[in-house]
């Protein structure tokens, strides 16, 4: 990821990682307010994700001033975004193949990603912030 260059420090894996919520965000807003989802109340993946965008939203937002805090919160959340996205996945494509539902899985599988590069991106600075301290 080219963005890895302009990160410096924990604050700005943290301010990256916020913008990437906010997608996710845009997503959650989509699901939610889909017919679809009415439709298909059975379908767990659907609401699902949207469940989980707001869970990890909400708890991650409230540690944005503070990087450590802030990417603990996050190794917590990870596991729970991604099992979702799986599931979101499985699940969207059994009610729609529109391209609002395919660009919202991809939307979450980037989004994803993207986390997950900038959590083991952001812990190799605390390690190497942790080595200089020493």
């Amino acid at each position: 990821m080219t963005v890895m260059k302009e990160l410096t420090t924990l604050q700005d894996v943290v301010n990256r990682c916020d913008e990437i919520m906010s997608h996710a965000w845009m997503v959650r807003t989509f699901v939610k307010h889909s017919e679809e989802v009415e439709d298909y109340p059975e379908l767990d993946g659907l609401m699902g994700v949207a469940r989980t965008i707001f869970d990890a939203c909400r708890a991650l937002e409230t540690q944005v001033k503070d990087p450590e805090k802030y990417l603990h919160m996050l190794r917590k959340k990870i596991g729970r975004l991604k099992k979702a996205t799986v599931e979101f996945e499985r699940d969207a494509k059994q009610v729609s193949v529109h391209t609002n539902f395919m660009m919202a899985i991809r939307s979450t599988q980037i989004c994803v990603r993207e986390l997950e590069e900038l959590l083991e991106f952001g812990t190799k600075i605390q390690q190497d912030e942790a080595s200089l301290n020493a």
